[in-house]
């Protein structure tokens, strides 16, 4: 497990975008909220907080093919920050949720579950993943000339 872990559960925003890195990995990414409900001086108050969801290899083909936006879902996974430069020579960064895990909230809703079969060296349930551990540098990105995440 690693080092930072974090587990939201909120909707999905946008559909997830399947992609391919030079190499033929795959990636997912797509957008998420989480809501928040308090009461503050006899009021009830929402808070929204939004992320951006990447998930590698067979979990990114499973998610294209079974998630949409409006989905209330389940991610586990942990949190890494990317940097980068941009063509004027201003310095960026972002902060995106790297799935280890997604699944659907079944608190609304009802889901029917179609197991894949195994792949040959691909995500095998042992604890293996076809996605880069967090030591191994990430693929190169070829999305063209908009920004990476």
């Amino acid at each position: 497990m690693p080092d930072n872990s974090v587990t939201l559960v909120g909707n999905i925003t946008r559909d997830p975008e399947l992609r391919f890195t030079p190499s033929g990995q795959a990636i997912a990414t797509f957008g998420m909220a989480v809501n928040r409900r308090f009461q503050r001086n006899g009021q009830w108050e929402e808070q929204t907080s939004f992320f951006n969801i990447t998930a590698w290899g067979t979990l990114g083909e499973n998610a294209s093919n079974s998630l949409q936006k409006g989905a209330r879902i389940i991610v586990n996974g942990r949190l890494e920050q990317r940097s980068w430069e941009t063509q004027e020579g201003e310095k960026r960064s972002v902060v995106v949720v790297v799935a280890d895990e997604l699944g659907p909230s079944l608190r609304w809703a009802t889901a029917e579950i179609t197991k894949n079969d195994r792949r040959e060296g691909g995500d095998s349930g042992g604890g293996s993943s076809s996605r880069p551990a967090s030591n191994e540098p990430q693929p190169a990105y070829t999305g063209g000339d908009e920004e990476p995440f």
